[in-house]
């Protein structure tokens, strides 16, 4: 706790702080924003170097795609708790088979185990002279959430929306590359408007052939665990998003389609410019 104190302190950036609370706008499915008064375009490069955001939404909504990609992008470090508890399970010892035990069937990791190992890593981002950062899967509980604001002040909090249907068939698509590490997905997804959402396509992301024997699912993508871990969010974690939005945080962003679609109506939503670096992020 030590060093999330030291690191997450409160800095006045740039005009986002605002920029959630401003009026809500239909286009592109975000609300909490006034296109016609927004602050000053942000450009892709280091001068976001002291934002600190949160990534929100549904388990495989793509959270960590996106906040990596502007993670990249801007130039600030990019925190998935995901990837600190995947870090966690790959070590020997009784509270890596705790944990999993946890993850496998669907439950949220309790609130010291996450903060514990997300102070760890602010350790270790201190240590490399880091500033800002984009967080990714925390916090999922208002008491999080409490704990978070208690010591620093979080600019924006960006949620990310996505039908259900096709979460759930996303998630069930994931694959991992055993010897790389990559994610891909062999879903292919083509579902027509349904309940008042638009009609959504998402092409499969396919492996190279260089790592397509090596393709492997996570254990706890299974039909049975993804819609548990639904469940599990909205009973606890929707709860976050009224506590942003009470605040005057919260952009809501409802993805409408893969990468090539969303993101430059993600940056837009954002009120950030591409730059000529965009090609590297095409990917």
């Amino acid at each position: 706790m030590a060093a999330i104190n030291r690191l997450m302190r409160p800095i006045c950036r740039m005009g986002y702080s605002t920029l959630a609370s401003q009026k809500p706008s239909n286009q592109w499915g975000v609300a909490g924003i006034d296109q016609g008064s927004r602050s000053q375009p942000l450009n892709g490069g280091p001068k976001g170097s002291n934002m600190q955001w949160i990534f929100l939404g549904c388990p495989g909504v793509g959270k960590g795609t996106y906040a990596s990609r502007l993670s990249r992008f801007l130039g600030i470090p990019h925190i998935a708790t995901g990837d600190l508890l995947r870090e966690e399970l790959a070590q020997c010892g009784p509270s890596a088979t705790e944990l999993a035990s946890i993850v496998n069937q669907g439950k949220l990791v309790p609130d010291e185990i996450i903060v514990n190992l997300l102070s760890r890593h602010l350790e270790k981002s201190a240590l490399k002279g880091e500033s800002g950062f984009i967080l990714d899967g925390f916090p999922r509980t208002t008491r999080q959430a409490e704990i978070l604001e208690q010591v620093t002040e979080i600019d924006l909090v960006v949620n990310l929306k996505l039908r259900e249907d096709v979460l759930l068939q996303k998630c069930l698509g994931r694959r991992i590359c055993s010897q790389c590490g990559n994610n891909y997905n062999v879903a292919s997804i083509n579902f027509e408007a349904k309940d008042g959402h638009p009609a959504i396509s998402m092409p499969p992301l396919l492996a190279p052939p260089s790592c397509e024997s090596k393709l492997i699912t996570r254990e706890d993508d299974t039909e049975e665990v993804v819609k548990e871990r639904l469940r599990v969010y909205h009973d606890k974690s929707r709860p976050v998003e009224d506590f942003y939005r009470s605040r005057g945080k919260l952009l809501e962003f409802e993805l409408p389609g893969g990468i090539p679609e969303s993101w430059p109506k993600l940056l837009a939503a954002l009120n950030i410019e591409e730059s000529d670096s965009k090609h590297e992020l095409a990917a």
